[in-house]
């Protein structure tokens, strides 16, 4: 693989190298792991397309569609159970 030169502000390198090393990484190394975890637009777009299909697909197989007041409730005591759970 060959390597390429990026042109950032010193601090930002500095700060880049900073978190590499407190995860026992190269700067090299770090940056190499967050462009693969990271999508491009399109990449999220993507996932944005086929999420959709798939809820589609769903609330067509079950007929459930809660409409956006039941999804903030069902959210918010998802959010207490959790608060509770964790103490």
């Amino acid at each position: 693989m060959s390597d390429a030169n990026i042109r950032i502000p010193e601090e930002a390198r500095d700060r880049l190298a900073a978190i590499a090393a407190a995860e026992g990484m190269s700067l090299r190394a770090y940056l190499v792991r967050l462009a693969e975890t990271l999508l491009t637009p399109a990449e999220r777009a993507e996932r944005a397309e086929r999420a959709e299909q798939t809820r589609a697909a769903l609330t067509e197989w079950t007929g459930y569609a809660p409409s956006p007041a039941e999804e903030r409730d069902l959210d918010s005591e998802l959010d207490r159970r959790l608060a509770r759970a964790a103490g």
